[in-house]
């Protein structure tokens, strides 16, 4: 047994055919018919805006690029998605919030990066040098040689067993 559904009813497309006694060679629907004129129109405008003059060409040109558009834009539209919906969904697309690229900055500022005036040296290349203090004077003074080294703390042993 078959079940029939009721696709056929809605699938029947609301052509023009043209004008009673003088009908086009070619069938389109209703919504093409509204979609095509404004779009012919935003392609001629396009055009003035490019620099092309008016004539012949140009408008030919207008007229393919008017169909290519409208077909792209028809293939969108059912009896399941009509040109308000697609009108209402393109709208929403382009309104909705998109994610964030970039960032809104973190911990560090400007401000608190310090700069020397020279490179420091690697830790390998670098000389200890200790400061002394000068008994006589108060001041501390820096000697070209290395001083006593500093006293280790110790650790203590690790216990064994566990």
């Amino acid at each position: 047994m078959r079940i029939r559904t009721d696709d056929e009813v809605y699938r029947v497309d609301a052509v023009w055919l043209g004008p009673p006694k003088a009908t086009f060679p070619w069938r389109a629907r209703y919504v093409a018919w509204l979609v095509g004129i404004p779009v012919f129109l935003v392609v001629l405008t396009v055009e003035r805006w490019a620099g092309w003059s008016f004539g012949f060409f140009s408008t030919a040109w207008a007229f393919v690029a008017t169909i290519l558009i409208t077909r792209l834009i028809t293939a969108k539209i059912s009896h399941e998605r009509p040109l308000g919906a697609v009108i209402a969904m393109m709208g929403q697309e382009l309104r909705t919030p998109r994610e964030q690229t970039t960032g809104d900055g973190g911990a560090v500022s400007v401000g608190r990066v310090r700069v020397r005036a020279q490179r420091p040296l690697p830790k390998h290349k670098r000389r200890r040098q200790y400061q002394h203090r000068d008994e006589r004077r108060g001041t501390a003074v820096r000697s070209g040689k290395q001083g006593a080294p500093r006293a280790r703390r110790s650790r203590p042993a690790a216990r064994a067993g566990r």
